[in-house]
């Protein structure tokens, strides 16, 4: 049975598939909106060595899906397009400000706020 709900400690580390299949990365983090409580992305990782040199491209929550089959979460991205997305390294963190959300959210074609 897949219950409806999951803890953030469970969601990070999760793997993230393309619709081909191919494993992209891996869930690093995920940012919460303080007052609506809706998650707003999932920071995934992917690179570098040990975690070591790599990046956090933040997704908005919405695109992601998960399968059961997968155990993880799928997207309709390929390699090339997320390596051309926001991006910001492991060891920084954004603002994540409504202006830069909606800068991410736009990249993606994703309507601000869902």
């Amino acid at each position: 049975m897949i219950h409806p709900n999951i803890s953030s400690s469970r969601v990070e580390g999760t793997s993230v598939y393309n619709l081909a299949g191919e494993k992209l990365g891996s869930i690093d983090d995920l940012e919460i909106d303080k007052r609506s409580g809706l998650v707003r992305y999932a920071a995934l990782a992917f690179g570098g060595f040990l975690g070591l040199g790599s990046d956090r491209f933040p997704l908005p929550w919405s695109m992601l899906t998960y399968d059961a089959e997968k155990d993880g979460y799928v997207v309709n991205l390929d390699m090339e397009q997320l390596k051309v997305g926001p991006r910001y390294p492991v060891d920084a963190r954004p603002s994540y400000s409504d202006e830069y959300g909606r800068g991410v959210y736009d990249h993606y074609g994703v309507p601000w706020g869902v």
